[in-house]
């Protein structure tokens, strides 16, 4: 299983999605059997690492948040069996760029949290230090019941073995 992370650039919510994702995935012994990377809209952050806040913010709450921001290139939109956008935008921006089969598997991330009051993980770069401790949460709730689904479609022979 391969799954994709998207936001604008790369440096805030779709690092900390993957983040949190990697840690539900390690938790529930399912890392070794789900792919995950992520990437960027937009070509403004190529290279860089995830923001100096959301790094702090991750840290403060166990969460290592790390690697360089990317840009989605459409033509590995179709190697990936989930794309998981962080807002509406997102998920217009990638169908755009999908071709039509694919565009089935895009997703907004915050439909796998069942208490969620909202169905976007708002964007924190221009907002409050608070805002980027609110997306480490969000990300987490909803990593955990994306991990859920992901456990629940794996042959019973691959859960649990690593």
């Amino acid at each position: 299983m391969r799954v994709l992370f998207v936001c604008l650039g790369n440096i805030c919510r779709s690092p900390t999605a993957e983040a949190a994702t990697r840690e539900a995935l390690i938790a529930a012994g399912l890392d070794a059997h789900v792919e995950i990377d992520s990437a960027g809209i937009g070509a403004w952050h190529i290279g860089n690492p995830p923001d100096h806040r959301m790094r702090a913010a991750g840290r403060a709450a166990g969460l290592q948040i790390d690697g360089a921001a990317r840009q989605v290139r459409d033509a590995e939109l179709d190697t990936w069996d989930l794309i998981i956008a962080m807002d509406r935008r997102n998920v217009a921006d990638l169908r755009a760029m999908a071709p039509p089969p694919v565009r089935d598997r895009i997703r907004l991330f915050r439909s796998y949290d069942p208490d969620a009051d909202a169905d976007e993980v708002p964007d924190p770069y221009y907002g409050a230090e608070d805002g980027f401790t609110d997306v480490v949460g969000l990300c987490r709730a909803a990593a955990a019941g994306l991990v859920a689904e992901l456990a629940a479609t794996l042959p019973d022979a691959e859960r649990g073995r690593r």
